[in-house]
C-alpha cells in the first residue's frame, strides 16, 4: 500500500489517499472515508487500511481544518472545537468543506451509488453521524468508533424518509473520553429512528483494538464488497 497527500482546491481540505497493494487505475474500487478525531490529524486513522484490506479499497483521509496546540510545539486538529465550546458557524464550516471533499472524493475514485463507508472515530465520529445519515445515497454504511451524536434533535430533521442505511457502532465501558452514557443515548436514538444498527461495547477505554477490527471488517465487507481481481477469485 501507498499513499499520497492532496488538497481540495486552493481552500479546502487536505487529505490522505491510501491506494491499496497492486492499484489498478483504471479499475473502480470501492472508498473508505476515514475522519480522525480531535487532536489527531490525517494519518492517524491511515494505519487501519492495511488491517481492513490491502488490497480491495481506496482509502481517503481528509484532515480537519482547525488547528489546536496541544502543547508547546504539538499541533492537532479539529473538526470543531472541544464540547462546549463550539458554535453553530464552526459545525457549518466543518460540513460545508466535508461536503466538498465528499464531492471531490467520490467522483474521482467513481464512488457514486453508494459505493462508500464513511468511518469515524471519537469527534470524527461524531462528524460522521452529522454527514453520513442524511446522505444514505453516498454512503452504503456508516461505522461510529468511541463517538457520539451530543444533540440529535438537531439532527433529526435533516434525517431522510427511509433509514436502511446500516450503522456500526463501538464503544468503550471505560472510555474516559466520549461517555458511555452519551453512547448510549445515541443508540436509543438510531433505535428510536429505526436505523439498522449493530451496536457493540467492548472491555475498552478510548481506542481502536483488534476486537472491534475482527467485528467490523466482516460486517463492512458484507455491505461493501472490496474489489476482487480475478487473480484473487478461487475457483
Amino acid at each position: 500500500m501507498h499513499a499520497e497527500q492532496r488538497r481540495v482546491a486552493d481552500d479546502g481540505l487536505n487529505y490522505l489517499v491510501i491506494f491499496p497493494d497492486d492499484y489498478d487505475a483504471d479499475a473502480s474500487y470501492p472508498l473508505v472515508v476515514m475522519l480522525h478525531g480531535f487532536g489527531a490529524n490525517m494519518q492517524d486513522l491511515a494505519g487501519l487500511a492495511p488491517s481492513i484490506n490491502r488490497k480491495g479499497y481506496v482509502y481517503v483521509c481528509p484532515n480537519a481544518p482547525i488547528p489546536f496546540e496541544l502543547a508547546p510545539g504539538m499541533t492537532g486538529y479539529g473538526w470543531h472545537p472541544p464540547r462546549g465550546q463550539a458554535t453553530d458557524e464552526h459545525f457549518n464550516q466543518a460540513e460545508s468543506l466535508l461536503d466538498a471533499f465528499f464531492t471531490e472524493a467520490l467522483n474521482e475514485f467513481r464512488a457514486e451509488e453508494s459505493r462508500a463507508v464513511l468511518l469515524g472515530f471519537s469527534q470524527g465520529g461524531g462528524m460522521t453521524y452529522r454527514m453520513g445519515l442524511e446522505r444514505p445515497d453516498k454512503f452504503v454504511a456508516l461505522v461510529a468508533l468511541s463517538a457520539s451524536l451530543p444533540d440529535p434533535e438537531i439532527l433529526r430533521p435533516r434525517l431522510p424518509d427511509h433509514r436502511e442505511q446500516p450503522v456500526f457502532v463501538a464503544h468503550g465501558l471505560h472510555d474516559q473520553m466520549v461517555s458511555m452514557d452519551s453512547a448510549r443515548r445515541t443508540r436509543e436514538f438510531l433505535d428510536a429512528e429505526n436505523y439498522n444498527l449493530s451496536y457493540h461495547e467492548y472491555n475498552m477505554g478510548h481506542e481502536i483494538p483488534a476486537e472491534v477490527l475482527r467485528d467490523m471488517v466482516p460486517w463492512m465487507e458484507a455491505l461493501l464488497p472490496p474489489l476482487v481481481e480475478e487473480t484473487d477469485r478461487i475457483f
